[in-house]
């Protein structure tokens, strides 16, 4: 299996936020067409740290999965489409993720699905969660939500967390970022409110589709 790149893109607006809002649909469909480009999702984010009902209009996301880093840099450099956002936005912030751990399904697939990976015990660490929503589970979903939000607010390591999404209400995804791996997994199976969420999804259902993915943090920037 060919090595994929991951890069995640953070659009953050002032003004021209109508614009961002009105251009998911459109974005969609210019993508189709770009060279090395093997998944995308474009999509909008939830209010303060996005673990909200109410949307944030001041933040969009893309998430994208490339053949190559060459072919993610020439995206950047040359499509019209981030030459605008260069424009409209007030800032583009740019993580390029390298998969090493991957389970579950994105719209019937595992865009970050790797064979093997290689062991970078220093590198900081990203994490991007994503679910369908079962309808009859929104209700107990969203209830659970301030719980979600306080417990890795509070957890040692986590430095960004931003929750995010397709549909609102019911398809979401979280990106966070760690500052090691050894802080992933102390909050993954230390947290007891984190546990007590987890074991809650499974025994409900919650999920139609769900799927987790760890990534090593190539790097960090804002884009000019």
């Amino acid at each position: 299996m060919k090595k994929k790149i991951v890069y995640f893109f953070l659009f953050t607006f002032k003004k021209n936020k109508f614009w961002a809002f009105s251009q998911m649909g459109i974005n969609n469909r210019y993508m189709k067409n770009v060279e090395g480009l093997l998944f995308h999702k474009f999509m909008g984010s939830g209010g303060k740290t996005g673990f909200s009902l109410f949307p944030d209009f001041s933040t969009y996301a893309l998430v994208s999965v490339w053949d190559s880093m060459d072919s993610a840099e020439k995206f950047i450099k040359s499509s019209q489409l981030i030459s605008t956002y260069k424009i409209k936005s007030n800032e583009i912030r740019v993580l390029i993720l390298d998969p090493f751990h991957s389970h579950g399904l994105w719209s019937g697939v595992n865009p970050f699905k790797i064979e093997k990976s290689t062991v970078n015990k220093n590198s900081k660490i990203a994490i991007i969660t994503r679910a369908t929503l079962n309808f009859s589970k929104l209700i107990s979903f969203w209830k659970s939500v301030p719980d979600s939000s306080k417990a890795i607010s509070k957890a040692k390591g986590v430095y960004y967390f931003k929750g995010i999404g397709e549909i609102p209400f019911i398809q979401q995804a979280t990106i966070s970022l760690w500052n090691s791996l050894n802080d992933v997994l102390e909050f993954a199976y230390k947290s007891k409110s984190h546990s007590e969420i987890v074991k809650k999804t499974r025994k409900e259902k919650w999920y139609k589709e769900e799927l987790f993915s760890r990534f090593y943090l190539i790097k960090d920037f804002i884009l000019k």
